[in-house]
């Protein structure tokens, strides 16, 4: 088996075992036997389990703001950046389940994590929120005075909300969809200058009303 083969699985095995145990309740044998390894095999990637809680951490965010970064990068108006930024992170708490559960409560209950860990990934992800205020605000189409380094917090803060009521609620009342849109709009309208930029499904939907009237 190539390295690279046996890390992503002793990855992979990591999440499952964190997730359905508890990462303090997980022992190295139990995510051997998931990714199919010897127990000796661990320690050849890795130091111990916190080792492995961070790469994780790394390796799996890497994925998600590339994922995030590709997919707003679709899009021309801030407004629809904001809005499918929100719905692309929802979309992938709801597809990654385990992982999911593994960020939201795994890692905050690692206080050796949340003291000793410099968070760079994190950053990186905020990141992109707050420059999608800025580019707002350099079209004049989001509120100058908004600061981006807050609001980038409070966004997120709304939608990781959302994704930790989904990973401790059995039933999730509320699509993907509607729970992005419905986040991204109360924000919107906050540090909105002007209107929104008509996006292309607006300015056809348009173009038939006007069409439909002129016939009439």
């Amino acid at each position: 088996m190539k390295v690279a083969d046996k890390h992503g699985r002793i990855i992979q095995a990591a999440i499952k075992v964190f997730a359905r145990n508890g990462f303090f309740n997980s022992r190295i044998a139990e995510i051997a036997k998931e990714a199919n390894v010897a127990d000796g095999t661990i320690y050849l990637y890795f130091n111990n389990k916190y080792d492995i809680l961070i790469t994780i951490f790394e390796e799996e965010m890497g994925k998600i703001i590339a994922s995030v970064k590709n997919e707003i990068s679709k899009y021309e108006s801030p407004c629809e950046k904001l809005e499918h930024f929100a719905l692309q992170h929802l979309n992938l708490v709801e597809k990654n389940k385990d992982l999911a559960e593994l960020i939201q409560v795994e890692l905050r209950q690692s206080s050796k994590f949340m003291k000793e860990y410099r968070n760079k990934r994190f950053a990186e992800y905020l990141h992109i929120i707050a420059n999608i205020v800025k580019e707002g605000q350099e079209q004049g189409i989001f509120r100058k005075d908004v600061m981006p380094g807050i609001f980038k917090r409070a966004f997120f803060g709304a939608l990781d909300e959302m994704s930790r009521f989904w990973v401790l609620s059995p039933r999730k009342k509320y699509s993907v969809k509607t729970a992005a849109k419905q986040i991204s709009s109360y924000f919107l309208n906050g540090i909105l200058e002007k209107p929104c930029p008509a996006t292309k499904t607006t300015k056809k939907t348009t173009k038939k009303k006007r069409t439909s009237k002129s016939k009439k």
